[in-house]
């Protein structure tokens, strides 16, 4: 059985106003480093994330790892972010064969789409982002700090 204790925030966000989205994600999430991004196909689970690293100071290209699994980037400060995309792979052994365990308790950033796919792999806290889509450019911005106990 597992017990979890939330806390949560919804923000609505347009193109318009991403940068104040991603900031207020930023504010409510920073103390733990695992972010899920969940959301349908075209929801912009990757968008909001290129709108977080860029608030971060990140200077590399941010784009899907899709077809890598993840992708790394580093800011100024020489901070590294972890970018996971778990849409494609077949089973969750894949997902332990590139040592997401390590990543995700490295105390680095580590933000996952898709993590439907590896449920059994995540660890004990993280951040669910739930990005709803409510026109095209309107989105709506479910934030939850999960603390899971194992029993």
């Amino acid at each position: 059985m597992e017990l979890a204790d939330t806390d949560t925030l919804e923000i609505i966000s347009s193109s318009n106003n991403l940068s104040e989205a991603a900031k207020e994600v930023i504010g409510f999430s920073s103390t733990i480093p695992v972010w899920l991004f969940d959301g349908e196909m075209g929801a912009g689970k990757t968008t909001l994330i290129k709108a977080i690293c860029n608030v971060f100071g990140v200077e590399d290209n941010v784009t899907s790892p899709t077809f890598s699994l993840v992708n790394e980037y580093q800011n100024k400060e020489k901070s590294v972010f972890y970018h996971f995309d778990f849409y494609r792979i077949k089973s969750e052994e894949e997902a332990s064969d590139i040592g997401v365990e390590e990543y995700f308790y490295s105390g680095n950033y580590c933000f996952i789409e898709w993590p439907s796919m590896i449920p059994s792999l995540l660890p004990e806290e993280y951040v669910k982002i739930d990005i709803e889509i409510i026109s095209e450019n309107e989105r709506k911005i479910s934030l939850e700090k999960v603390f899971r106990k194992r029993s």
